[in-house]
């Protein structure tokens, strides 16, 4: 059985407000009635502005300041026991949402109380994975069941849309439970206004998205469709309605619904606490942020000019890290928010009221305004195209790399490749299947187990195999850098380096010391940089599968953000896509950081989307290198056309040319 610490905060993660559960916390007290008033009425701030059972967003100032004072109060607590009993006697006067966001924060933020795991967010909220329909249907065969009969009834996963629509074509990468768990863990490990300033928070935040949508364009491209078009006029109407299908916190009202070609219009919502915001605003934030891109520098609240590079940091911070604090934006962190605005967050509520921008209807907003459910709609991508090709019109500016940040003296790739069984060079994808239990956030007043199963795309585990030579004289540390990027556009042509630059994904990054000599290298696609551990469930945490305390047992709720590890490889399509690996090595001396003491090993599963927890990002080079940057126009006597031509130009890369295919239906054993 799991130790009571963890039983009394699986009990507060359990729905909130199932009529049918009870806490040590209230005696006597259904989670649905009205609480016990408790002995002393803790400080919680606004945090009771946020009525129960509507969203929350993070995208709305007045529901970031509601967490904020929320966290800060659980963050008061020194021991588990002590946070279940401060959240035990608030839980019941408090938004769902809001409640689970602030639990999880305090768990994660502080030390001594990541000894406990946090259940994966498909099990306390599945109605953000599960339409309205699907659940409804579960109830009825709960409540068609005899009396003790105990079978599960299993929910069997449906996207929201058919393929009349071309991009339907894609909802089995947008809709996937993995996804939008990352999404909802990441802006819960670099929240916005927290009082938190994570090191490269703002690059983080950049480099995550434009990784993000490097991996979309290529799903888009594995079944013909083109790549993203970005959301760059606000004064024509967005094609792509969104139809999520899902409800707000079980309460059986739906997220807002967005028809095909709808208009954005100035806001006017009162719901949220907003005044009017007008388009125009936007447009002047947008060409504020342009101005200082090309003019180099920004100007702070007390008009200095703040220069704006990415080799020489200004106060500690990259050029990239200032301009993306100021446009996701941080108000803790931008250097003049209130003259560079508020542009991501206000952006994305904009989009999710399109619908009823002044709350004529009482409609709730579309889930393109909870981190949780964002990632579904495809106007997502369309706004993190806009904002992606910001910062890469930054990126431009920046002068290339010298050729000696680029190459490494006495080190060469000699080969380089990938295994998946008897296969080389050749990965294979297809759909698999994962079930969660949704019992314990479904309010069907039954003992019945209800499990969810979700149809996802998968790959093959592979194994990657380099031979390296080192001609020094002693052992050499060393990064090994991999990169991925389809090979052809939408015309069938090859790609040139620009063109073929944002759509380098990063599949691994790890280091390694090199022996004198030749070196052979292997290294298995689960052990990646960028992905998660696996989601923890309810039933592990609940029964002591895992043991309590343990690194194993708290490392999802503490370092649970990353990507999904079913979905590091990319669709491909049934003929095989031709794809290329780009393997590069780099001199460990120059890209190691000086770490706080006692950093230990904690949180470096998905080190380079995520970071280190309580710890600086472990990677002195700019997110991306060196596809961040324009190349250098002839490196030796080679012109740099294509990445061919870089890599061959540089002795420590190697490009690898590799088909992935597609096949349609459940992924077959090797």
């Amino acid at each position: 059985m799991a130790n009571p610490d963890q039983k009394a905060i699986l009990d507060l993660f359990a729905r909130p407000y199932n009529a049918t559960a009870t806490t040590t916390f209230e005696v006597g007290t259904r989670m649905g009635a009205v609480p016990t008033a408790p002995t002393s009425d803790p400080t919680i701030g606004t945090a009771t502005t946020i009525p129960r059972g509507k969203p929350f967003c993070i995208f709305a100032r007045s529901h970031r300041r509601a967490a904020r004072d929320l966290c800060s109060y659980f963050m008061r607590a020194n021991r588990p026991s002590e946070l279940a009993q401060m959240a035990g006697r608030v839980r019941t006067r408090l938004n769902e949402n809001l409640f689970v966001y602030a639990l999880s924060f305090a768990i994660m933020r502080k030390p001594s109380l990541r000894t406990v795991g946090i259940p994966s967010v498909v099990e306390v909220f599945p109605n953000k994975f599960v339409g309205q329909d699907v659940i409804m249907e579960a109830q009825a065969q709960v409540n068609m069941r005899p009396p003790g009969q105990m079978d599960p009834i299993i929910i069997n996963q449906e996207f929201t849309g058919t393929l009349l629509k071309p991009e339907h074509r894609v909802s089995y990468w947008r809709e996937d439970y993995g996804m939008n768990v990352h999404h909802w863990h990441w802006h819960l490990v670099f929240p916005v206004e927290m009082e938190l300033n994570r090191d490269r928070k703002g690059e983080v935040f950049y480099y995550m998205h434009e990784q993000m949508l490097a991996r979309y364009d290529m799903e888009r491209l594995s079944v013909n469709l083109n790549r993203v078009v970005p959301l760059n006029n606000w004064r024509v109407p967005i094609p792509d309605g969104y139809f999520s299908k899902l409800t707000v916190n079980n309460s059986g009202r739906n997220w807002g619904t967005r028809q095909d070609n709808t208009l954005l219009q100035d806001l006017r919502r009162d719901d949220f606490g907003f005044g009017p915001i007008y388009i125009s605003e936007f447009e002047t934030w947008y060409n504020r942020l342009l101005d200082a891109i090309h003019q180099g520098f920004m100007i702070d609240k007390q008009g200095n000019r703040i220069p704006l590079s990415d080799d020489v940091p200004y106060k500690g911070k990259l050029g990239i890290e200032i301009i993306a604090d100021a446009f996701e934006a941080d108000a803790d962190l931008s250097i003049n928010y209130p003259f560079y605005g508020d542009y991501h967050n206000l952006a994305h509520f904009v989009i999710a009221s399109a619908h009823d921008p002044d709350f004529a209807h009482r409609e709730e907003i579309g889930a393109i305004g909870d981190p949780t459910t964002s990632m579904r709609d495809p106007a997502f991508y369309r706004l993190h195209k806009f904002v992606d090709l910001l910062f890469e019109e930054y990126k431009e500016q920046q002068a290339p790399y010298p050729v000696n940040d680029l190459n490494f003296e006495g080190i060469r790739i000699d080969r380089a490749g990938v295994s998946s069984g008897n296969e080389v060079n050749h990965l294979r994808t297809g759909w698999n299947e994962r079930e969660f239990e949704a019992t314990r956030g479904l309010d069907f007043n039954s003992e019945v187990p209800i499990r969810l199963r979700f149809t996802h795309l998968d790959h093959r585990p592979f194994q990657y195999h380099i031979q390296i030579t080192n001609s020094n004289a002693g052992n050499k540390d060393v990064t090994v850098r991999i990169y991925l990027a389809p090979t052809r556009d939408e015309k069938g042509d090859t790609m040139s380096f620009m063109d073929q630059r944002l759509l380098w994904a990063e599949m691994d990054k790890f280091t390694v010391t090199l022996r004198p000599g030749p070196n052979q290298l292997s290294r298995a696609s689960t052990e990646s940089s960028i992905t998660a551990p696996p989601e923890l469930t309810f039933r592990e945490l609940e029964t002591g599968t895992l043991e309590y305390g343990t690194d194993i047992a708290s490392r999802f709720g503490a370092c649970g953000c990353g990507w999904p590890q079913h979905m590091l490889v990319p669709r491909g399509n049934r003929n095989g896509m031709d794809f290329q690996l780009f393997f590069l090595i780099t001199d460990w001396e120059k890209d190691k950081v000086e770490q706080p003491p006692n950093t230990g090993n904690q949180c470096r599963n998905a080190a380079s989307f995520c970071g280190i927890l309580d710890a600086r990002y472990p990677d002195r080079r700019p997110m991306g290198f060196p596809f961040d940057r324009r190349p250098p126009e002839v490196i030796g006597n080679t012109t740099i056309q294509t990445a061919q031509n870089f890599a061959e130009s540089l002795g420590n890369a190697l490009i690898v040319d590799i088909k992935i295919t597609y096949q349609n239906g459940r992924l077959t054993p090797q």
